[in-house]
């Protein structure tokens, strides 16, 4: 089990720190401008102070951000099912550690943004500065 959470904590590092746009390239998913803060003090975010859970922001993106706290960071992906056309799915939703497509019932993991599909989640860039969460692309 230690093991298992080693391996998720440095795939999370390796995503995280990647600047590598291919999980970007999708053509279901347009290339939407993405600027977000939000504070993890105000009720709405509270829960994103706690590893392991993750909200959805609608309004933004294509179907919505989702954030996620990995624990050795925060991740952050549009909440749009990567391997749909885009006006044939509503946005994800979060079932525990990943997100559910509404049109296949693929599950992808919040930690990756890995389904097993052709594509991943589109993924957005995350920074924190004390409790406020920036997203943006």
């Amino acid at each position: 089990m230690k093991k298992f959470w080693l391996l998720i904590v440095f795939v999370s590092i390796l995503f995280s720190c990647s600047d590598n746009n291919t999980s970007n390239k999708n053509p279901y998913i347009p290339s939407y401008s993405v600027n977000l803060s939000i504070d993890m003090n105000l009720p709405a975010y509270s829960n994103l102070k706690f590893v392991s859970n993750g909200i959805i922001i609608p309004n933004y993106g294509a179907k919505g951000v989702i954030i996620f706290n990995a624990g050795s960071g925060y991740t952050a992906f549009d909440a749009a099912c990567p391997n749909q056309a885009l006006t044939s799915c509503t946005a994800m939703t979060i079932n525990g550690i990943n997100a559910v497509c509404s049109c296949d019932k693929t599950e992808y993991s919040l930690f990756t943004g890995l389904g097993g599909k052709e594509y991943p989640l589109k993924q957005y860039r995350v920074e924190v500065i004390g409790t406020v969460i920036h997203v943006y692309n």
